[in-house]
């Protein structure tokens, strides 16, 4: 290793020593230490950059050492030896620049390099060395480890030369790696040949896969269409050319086969990968890619059918459109070409495979195919006995296709249910007689047929079984049973079947068992208790290997043990990059050998998560692996007794087989038995009394020591799930104890590994407090055992169950950290390197120390500060270490630390560590990377995006030699050497987010990519409002790859490499020409997948700045923070980026983005369509950009676009259209002309369209067309009611450039009503039935009878579930729209046809008959039934979903639905029909207060009281009219029932009463809002009266609800109203003593104006004043004017109450009611004593209004009560008005103050009589007069003064000529008063004439002003 630090250093100066490190290097790189020969691999490859002779003379000698390095090999040299491998060959191939240069080398052939790599592939080690030996041991067949490491050499050959290099020679490289498959080397035996795929599947997709980009893999998928073609060609000439009897014709084809499924897969691959955007590969004629696909389904061989039929399944995944075309081609063909084998059987492959991909494609397909896969199926199984040439296939195909039709779930299913019941009894014989019958006849083929049969038809129970749940009823379980019992029976009679006929059945038999074995498992044991004892006869024998010579092992013994004892089986394999080819590599029998011939069924199965394709095991296999699932079902169910024979029985099988036999058939015991004991403890049942017990743990005992570490890991597990069945404390003692004295004494390395695992799984599966008596012992000795050094495996072992142990546990090893974290240490230290598990465990217990300890670790005391000093001392030593899942669990460790003590790790040196980690080649190790990153991101984003953007600019200055290592080349792992590495870590300019987001483009492995996306969205909530400009540039170039995918391949090919070579002569520019290019250009062009993120990133970036800031929403505030602070950065200055990317991903292939990109149009049309343009007053700033929106939906509404795309369009339409930024009435016709083309296919009915996809999708668009038309129609009535309600007035067009509008408004307000008129007729139709069918959809199940059977308008009833989803998102908004129509047709439509005669007669009251309307009506329903029907409709609707509307409804619902409710009770006919059936209301009413009681905010409440008082007043208007009929009736007849709520007797019954129902949901609202109003609340202790001021919104919803209550008497009949009134008079007095508080700006708060006019509106009640209830009646009067004094009372500890209201409620008292009610003494001296405190306010606001209110008071008709008031109050005005002559008024109230005192003191003039007056204008005139000013002081008075001065001029002139006798006597009694009036007029006389003389205007006019002015006087 550090040979290879010393040649890094020295570069191209060591030539001299380059020979001898290589001959040293040479001998040892075939060492047995598996250490040496990684240290050795990676020396070479750092050798290999300096050493011409490497890649020249001695290729081939580095070839040959490198095959024999990768015999026996493990995981990690088969890594460093194929990265040297790789490198090397390619360099061959394209030598770095200046080496070449310097010595003149001749350069290796692609050929001859390809050609090497090969013989490795196909002849394994030493197959060209000594051809004897060894080649004959193997029986000359590949090693396979051989095999496996050139694979990753191919691959690492590839990533070096890069993606360019790959795009150009891309096919040499293809067909020189399917000739590999296609050799008879590689393809032996059947698993070879299956290896050998995998191999070479392998290669294309990690290469193709991940080094092209989306335009280069379209090309590639060409290449490969081609490849395929030619085959098939040549296939085709061999199976037609019948005459020359040749052999190689047959080899050819088994050959070809391995071709096909190879090129298939990685063609199925990629179309899958590219999704959408391979739509070009099947649009264009030229390729052919289906027919090539479908010319193959018709290949002699199996696998190749299959294959192509799992291509099509990944093309129709991609591209749903082609799913329904494909099924009903390939069921065409397969009824045209009913007599071929092949064609039966290759076309239902394909079928099968679609129907399974169906779940897939959410828009589904029509539900008729499935009843077209029925019949076809029925045919084949049907036909199958004519012609035995196809009975077989026909046969197989039958019933796969029914297999696969269950994929389709119980929606289709559910229909076919009967037939299928029915034609599995068929299959099967009905009796044991028949059985019997059957084994007696028959041949050796019609026995396969019959039990492929079978087969296939358990097959399909299983399918039905697992995919329809739902329909599993008791009595379809019973009827399954049938056949299914006859085939366990079946199963005993096969072994005699066989006998007679041949071992060829074997197959067959074992097919039968697997499915069987299979459907059991699904189903209920219960329901097949009575055959336990043949079924587990058969499964035991299938597992313990009893009838099968050969010694197949199951392959589930990884999967039933704990995924964290990986570290000693080494299992973690399947956790790399390398798993699907490694898995050749593993133990078990046929590991890693899947495909899909093995098991046809798995084509439409669902992929189990991580595979790419399904590879079923074979069928040897398979069959074992049923078996033991079904065991582990079936143990828990079985009695005692059998329980412990079948133990027993294992025991002795084990004892009775030999050598390798027996560790296969203990394998599968131990299988077993986990599996029994795992199904033990779900079913929470025990394992059973002493002797079952004993005889379970002699049998694990004995394997405790078993050399098989395998065996050893399950036995443990087995102890530990024992342990937990049994959970009796002294069973666990009795184990524990066992292992205890075992480990005591043992030496060998067996038992003590294998007792030590005993102990963890012990403590495992007990936990803490259950194993906590053992604790102390089993510490100890693990401790002991760890520090082993001779045997490095007791320490792995022992490391790993004290892991366990810690973990378990919990704070009850806290006593045990020190000793166990110093021995951690401690060895960490001491154990070699080399020994990477022990490592590896030492890094498990660190991680479980630090959990253990947890939050403690924030602590300072001593003992914690050293725990955690040392925790992070053992941290840096893992991540040092070479391996890279050392540093996995390294990082896992720091990342737990993280979580625990935050403060004390140190992210600067970490977050760059991570950064290097994320380019690893280890996928473990880039998992626990990102994982680490996801919770620091959690944390603290910004940081971490600090400390990865350092890395980049040290990164920058270190570049050192060496291309740019791109990020995929394995051996990336070694961190010492982390300067090399700086290369490949691509962090640039675009910091972490861009790595991240550059990764995802790589990744496949869903976790790893789940964590990318959960980092990214951390760091771009909490950093994105900041950096915005960052961030939005990040999205915006990936989304960029949409537009210009093809610039970028162009971009850096064309480079000559001649002319590089000649520019770079200088020594440090060593780039290859390979690295070069990878410079210029990203890694590869951003896949859709990564777009559609970015594309969710914008919506979410766009909400962030919604929640943090408004400026980001206003241009004129953004501008100016930018000037401000240049670094502010502010979402709206980016809007035309928004609007681009947008654009970008909504006019893209890929669906999924169109779908985001629409998304995200929305989202900026919301926020932004209100933001005015600052530059254009009255415009706003999305308008320019009304071209790019109309753009980006144009494309979603043509004819082969998805439902799902059209629907959200629509949706974007609506919100476009309706958002008002649309001002030029073209632009706004071209977006509405999308709209009425969708209207248009809406209109066309149910099945008219060829059908694509499921019904439900064409259901989800029309209901979006119809949302979007209602959405544009309430907007359209909205505008025009707000145009309505304005004075009209012609607006200034601010735009000069648009002349045609000259000065009106941009939008005449109608207009969009205009688009939208032609329209409604059938909108109306529509909508209204949409509605119905909704209404029909939310009835509860028990209803169900009442649907319609053959479906709604718009859904049919095969997909009502699905329906029922669309109706839920778009009915409020058509509600609402169908409220708004019927609104202002107001009812009068009769379904449009006879409008013109119904429009008379609605006119008179609803109740007239229509019959006499012409005979045109007589089959229509009369329109009061149409409308009645409307109505209930929308009311039906309406209180359906108010009831109870479920918390996650959009708030938007609910207030469309109260919208709706409004506007239709704004119409007459509704309000009769309200009002007519009083039960409607209250009903409505009670659903009205539910909904308050569940929803909160405001506007909801506000919508409420809105509706509640339409209702109140629709039934007032409809009392009116009754009374006023009786009225008329009064005159003929004397008595009659009074009318209105409470009768005579004013009782009002809850549930039945209006009144009743409205005054408990307003005081609902009033308490809510005013909590101090309800007694309870007030009374209870905790009440606490804080009075708050009302909140805006609240003071609104108080007054409405107020203005309601005061309109509630009028319902009531006079002795009801006596039994409301107190209640409402009460919380009216309440309100506006709690309302009415002085305010600032004297402004008079809502509910105080509402609450007078309520006190108004109820004291002038006519009806309440009959002789009955008028005492009653006097009394609540005079006691709420008590009230209203008392409350206005001053208080201290009160706010101040506002006089001004509380004079004007007892103005109004005084005004409306009688002398006699407030005559009362008591009350009439509290009035005055208002009066005269407001009269002596020192406020002049409150004296102005005071002496208004007394004006009217004085004024009042009736003397008597206004008498009192002018005698005592008149005095004071007069006193008041007096001081104002020394005190003048300053301020402009103080002298409207004085000005209303003057009106109050005239007014009194002109009510006194003549006697009086002179003494009244005696009072008056003087003050008038004292308030003029004299000429001196007038020029220097105050401008209030001035005012004053001149009223006082103009009232004297004014009252001189009213009063003349009067006046003059005044004047003359007070000579002094007239002097200063004189001077007065004529200083005014003089000011004006000179303001004439100063105005030379047109004098003509002026004068006759000034003439009316003097001649006044």
């Amino acid at each position: 290793m550090s040979l290879q630090k010393v040649l890094t250093g020295l570069g191209g100066a060591a030539a001299s020593s380059h020979r001898d490190i290589y001959k040293n290097a040479r001998s040892l790189l075939t060492d047995r230490s598996m250490a040496v020969r990684c240290a050795v691999a990676k020396c070479l490859l750092e050798l290999q950059n300096e050493a011409v002779f490497m890649w020249t003379a001695e290729l081939e000698n580095i070839a040959t050492l490198c095959f024999k390095a990768l015999e026996n090999s493990n995981y990690g040299v088969r890594v460093a030896v194929s990265k040297l491998l790789g490198t090397v060959m390619a360099t061959a191939l394209m030598p770095k620049q200046a080496t070449v240069m310097r010595q003149n080398v001749k350069r290796a052939t692609f050929d001859e390099v390809l050609e090497l790599m090969a013989t490795g592939f196909l002849r394994g080690g030493s197959g060209f060395l000594k051809s004897g030996g060894e080649m004959l041991k193997v029986g000359g067949s590949v090693n396979r480890e051989v095999r496996v490491g050139v694979t990753q050499a191919y691959v690492v050959f590839v990533t070096t030369l890069g993606g360019q290099w790959l795009e150009r020679s891309f096919a040499t490289f293809l067909s020189h790696v399917l000739d590999l498959v296609s050799h008879p080397r590689a393809t032996q035996t059947h698993v070879d040949a299956v290896y050998s795929r995998r191999c070479v599947s392998f290669i294309l997709r990690a290469t193709v896969g991940s080094l092209l980009g989306e335009k280069a893999q379209i090309a590639a998928a060409k290449e490969i269409c081609q490849a395929i073609g030619k085959q098939m060609k040549a296939v085709e000439a061999v199976v037609n050319d019948t005459s020359s009897e040749n052999k190689s014709g047959a080899a050819d084809i088994a050959a070809s086969q391995h071709v096909m499924v190879c090129a298939l897969q990685e063609l199925g691959s990629l179309v899958q990968s590219l999704n959408a955007t391979a739509s070009p590969l099947i649009q264009e004629a030229s390729i052919g890619l289906l027919e090539i696909v479908t010319s193959v389904l018709l290949h002699p061989s199996m696998a190749a059918r299959l294959a192509a039929a799992w291509c099509l399944r990944c093309v129709a995944v991609a591209l749903p459109f082609q799913l329904t075309p494909f099924l009903d081609r390939c069921a065409e063909r397969l009824n045209n070409l009913k007599t071929s084998p092949e064609a039966v059987s290759g076309y239902s492959f394909a079928m099968a495979a679609l129907l399974g991909g169906v779940h897939q494609c959410p828009l589904g397909i029509p539900h008729a195919k499935g009843k077209m896969v029925v019949s076809i199926a029925e045919d084949l199984l049907r036909t199958a006995a004519q012609n035995s040439r196809l009975s077989l296939q026909r046969t197989q195909a039958g019933w796969l296709l029914l297999g696969a039709l269950m994929t389709l779930g119980p929606s289709v299913v559910r229909y076919h249910l009967p037939k299928m019941l029915l034609l599995w009894r068929n299959v099967f014989p009905r009796s044991l007689k028949e059985l019997e019958a059957e084994k007696a006849r028959g041949d050796s083929f019609t026995w396969q047929v019959t039990l492929e049969g079978r087969a296939g038809a358990l097959c399909a129970m299983r399918s039905f079984v697992a995919h329809c749940p739902e329909l599993l009823t008791e009595d379809a379980i019973r009827k399954l049973m049938t056949p299914i019992e006859c085939a366990m029976t079946m199963m005993s009679h096969i072994p005699s079947v066989i006998k007679a006929h041949g071992a060829h059945l074997k197959a067959s038999a074992a097919m039968v068992r697997l499915r069987l074995y299979d459907i059991l498992a699904l189903l209920p044991p219960k329901t097949y208790e009575g055959s336990f004892n043949a079924l587990l006869r058969e499964l035991v024998a299938e597992f313990t290997l009893t009838d099968n010579s050969a010694n197949t092992t199951t392959s589930l013994l990884r999967s039933l043990c704990h995924y964290d004892d990986s570290v000693l089986l080494g299992s973690w394999l399947q956790e790399t990059d390398h798993k699907s080819i490694e898995d050749q590599l593993q133990p078990n029998s046929a590991s890693g050998s899947g495909a899909l011939e093995h098991d046809p069924s798995s084509i439409y199965l669902r992929i189990p998560a991580g595979e790419a394709v399904p590879g079923p095991l074979p069928l040897g296999v398979s069959v074992i692996d049923a078996s033991v699932a079904l065991f582990g079902v079936v143990f828990p169910h079985v009695s005692y007794k059998h329980r412990l024979q079948m133990l027993d029985h294992f025991a002795e099988c084990v004892k009775q087989a030999k050598g390798v036999r027996q560790q296969a058939v203990q394998l599968n015991i131990f299988t077993a038995v986990l599996s029994a004991l795992k199904g033990l403890a779900e079913n929470k049942s025990t394992l059973g009394p002493e002797e079952v017990r004993k005889s379970a743990l002699t049998l694990v005992m004995g394997a405790l020591d078993n050399p098989n570490p395998i065996l050893r890991c399950a036995a443990g597990e087995a102890l530990g799930r024992m342990a937990q069945v049994v959970g009796e404390a002294s069973f666990i003692a009795r184990m524990a104890q066992y292992s205890f004295d075992k480990l005591k004494s043992a030496r060998d390395v067996v038992s003590r590994t294998g007792h030590s695992l005993a102990l963890g799984c012990l403590h495992r599966y007990v936990g803490g407090i259950g194993s906590g008596q053992h604790l102390k012992t089993s510490v100890s000795i693990l401790l002991a055992l760890a520090q082993d050094g001779t045997s490095p495996e007791v320490q792995t072992w022992s490391l790993h169950s004290l892991a366990l142990i810690v973990d378990s546990s919990g704070p009850m090893y806290r006593g045990y950290v020190e000793p166990t974290l110093s021995l951690v240490l401690t060895l960490l230290l001491t154990v070699p390197p080399s020994h990477t598990e022990v490592h590896q465990c030492l890094g498990r217990c660190l991680g479980a120390i630090i959990t253990t300890v947890g939050p403690e670790l924030q602590g300072n005391a001593a003992t914690i500060s050293t725990i955690r000093s040392s925790c992070l001392v053992g941290c840096a030593i893992t991540q040092d270490h070479s391996d890279s899942l050392v540093q996995a669990a390294a990082i896992s460790c720091l990342q737990q630390l993280h979580m625990f003590a935050p403060r004390h790790v140190n992210l600067s040196s970490l977050v760059p560590s991570l950064c290097v980690h994320l380019c690893s080649s280890h996928l473990l190790l880039r998992r626990a990377a990102v994982a680490c990153l996801r919770q620091l991101a959690q944390r603290e984003a910004a940081e971490v995006c600090e400390y990865a953007m350092s890395l980049a600019k040290n990164a920058g200055d270190k570049e050192i030699s060496g291309g740019n290592v791109s990020p995929f080349a394995p051996g990336l792992s070694s961190r010492s050497d982390i300067h090399c590495r700086h290369q490949g870590v691509n962090i640039t300019d675009t910091g972490l987010e861009g790595l991240l987001f550059g990764m995802l483009d790589r990744e496949t492995d869903r976790k790893l990519c789940s964590d990318i996306h959960d980092t990214l969205g951390h760091m771009l909530s909490s950093l994105a409002v900041e950096k915005l400009s960052h961030w939005l540039m990040l999205c915006k170039d990936v989304l960029a790859a949409s537009s210009d995918m093809s610039a970028a391949t162009l971009l850096s090919s064309g480079k000559d490499e001649e002319s590089e070579k000649k520019d770079e002569m200088d020594d440090d520019a060593m780039f290859t020409t390979l690295g070069e290019e990878d410079k210029s250009k990203p890694f590869v062009a951003p896949r859709w997948a990564t777009r559609v993120f970015a594309a969710d990133c914008l919506c979410r970036i766009i909400n962030l700045c919604e929640n943090a800031d408004q400026a980001h929403f206003d241009l004129a505030l953004a501008r100016s923070a930018k000037l401000r602070n240049p670094k502010n950065d502010l979402l709206v200055l980016h809007l035309s980026d928004l609007i681009r990317m947008a654009f970008m991903a909504a006019t893209d292939h890929s669906n999924q983005l169109r779908m985001a990109g629409l998304q995200a149009l929305e989202d900026i049309i919301k926020k932004f369509a209100s933001v005015p343009e600052p530059e254009f007053p009255g415009h706003v700033i999305l308008e320019q950009y009304q071209a790019n929106v109309g753009a980006a939906l144009r494309p979603a509404f043509s004819q082969d676009t998805p439902s799902d795309i059209i629907a959200k369009a629509c949706q974007v339409c609506s919100t476009w259209i309706g958002s008002g930024v649309v001002s030029d009435l073209n632009d706004l016709r071209r977006v509405h002309n999308l709209l009425v083309s969708s209207l248009d296919k809406v209109q066309a009915g149910k099945g008219s369209s060829s059908q694509l996809y499921r019904e439900s999708a064409t259901t989800m668009e029309k209901l979006a067309v119809l949302k979007a038309w209602a959405e544009v129609y309430v907007v359209a009535m909205n505008i025009k009611k707000e145009a309505e309600s304005k004075p009209k007035r012609a607006m200034k067009n601010t735009d000069d450039d648009d002349d045609d509008y000259g000065t009106i408004d941009e939008l005449p307000p109608d207009s969009l009503i205009t688009l939208v008129q032609p329209e409604l007729p059938t909108l109306s139709r529509l909508w209204l039935a949409a509605l119905k069918d909704y209404a029909l959809l939310t009835l509860p199940a028990e209803f169900s009878s009442q649907l319609p059977p053959d479906g709604g308008a718009f859904y049919t009833p095969e997909t009502i579930d699905t329906a029922r989803l669309h109706y839920r998102n778009s009915w409020a908004p058509i509600l609402h729209a169908v409220a708004l129509w019927l609104n202002s047709t107001g009812f009068i439509c009769q379904e449009s046809t006879e409008a013109t005669t119904v429009s008379g007669v609605q006119k008179r009251s609803p109740a007239v008959s229509l019959n006499q309307i012409p005979g045109a009506m007589a089959s229509a329903k009369p329109l009061t039934e149409v409308n009645k029907d409307r109505m209930h409709l929308i009311l039906g609707v309406s209180i359906q979903f108010l009831c109870s509307p479920r918390p996650e409804e959009p708030i938007e619902h609910v207030t469309a639905c109260l919208q709706a409710l409004h506007t239709l009770l704004g119409s007459p006919y509704a309000r009769i029909h309200i009002a007519e059936d009083q039960l409607i209301g209250v009903e409505l009413l009670s659903v009205l207060h539910r909904l308050l009681l569940t929803w909160n905010p405001p506007s909801i409440q506000l919508l409420v009281t809105g509706v509640v008082q339409q209702i109140v007043r629709a039934a007032q208007d409809y009392l009116q009219e009754r009374r006023s009929a009786q009225n008329e009736e009064d005159m003929e007849k004397e008595s009659c029932p009074t009318l209105g709520e409470g009768g005579d007797t004013g009782g009002l019954i809850p549930g039945k009463s209006l009144v009743f129902a409205t005054m408990e949901l307003l005081m609902f609202i009033l308490v809510r809002h005013m909590p101090h109003l309800s007694t309870k609340l007030s009374d209870s202790p905790s009440h606490v009266a804080i009075k708050t001021q009302l909140s805006e919104e609240s003071a609104r919803l108080v007054a409405a609800t107020v203005t309601i209550l005061s309109d509630l008497p009028s319902l009531c009949s006079p002795a009801g109203c006596m039994t409301i009134l107190p209640t409402i008079l009460f919380l009216i007095a309440r309100i506006l003593k709690d309302t009415a508080i002085k305010s600032a700006d004297n402004q008079v708060p809502p509910p105080v104006s509402a609450a007078l006019q309520g006190i108004k509106s109820i004291v002038t009640l006519s009806m309440a004043k009959t002789e009955e209830t008028q005492k009653q009646w006097t009394a609540l009067i005079r006691s709420t004017l008590a009230c209203i004094l008392e409350y206005s009372q001053p208080d201290d500890c009160m706010p101040a109450p506002d006089e001004v209201s509380t004079l004007t409620a007892i103005a109004l008292f005084l005004w409306s009611a009688s002398s006699e009610i407030i005559g009362v003494q008591s009350l009439q001296n509290g009035c005055m004593n208002r009066f005269k405190s407001a009269l002596n306010s020192c406020d002049p606001w409150v004296q102005a209004k005071c002496y208004q209110l007394l004006l009217s008071v004085f004024q009042h008709s009736n003397r008597a009560l206004s008498t009192p008031y002018i005698h005592s109050l008149a005095p004071l005005v007069v006193g008041r008005l007096k001081a104002a002559e020394r005190n003048r008024p300053a301020s402009s109230t103080e002298l409207l103050a004085v000005q209303e005192g003057i009106k109050v003191l005239e007014t009194l003039v002109a009510l006194g009589e003549e006697q009086n007056r002179v003494q009244l204008l005696a009072l008056l005139v003087p003050t008038l007069i004292s308030y003029l000013l004299d000429e001196n002081s007038f020029a220097s008075a105050s401008s209030i003064s001035k005012d004053l001065h001149e009223f006082a001029l103009q009232n004297l002139m004014h009252i001189g000529p009213l009063y003349p006798h009067a006046f003059k006597t005044v004047m003359g009694a007070a000579p002094e008063l007239k002097a200063r009036l004189e001077t007065a007029v004529r200083a005014s006389q003089a000011s004006k004439a000179k303001a004439a003389a100063r105005q030379p205007a047109p004098a003509a006019h002026s004068a006759p002003t000034i003439k009316l002015k003097t001649s006044f006087f």
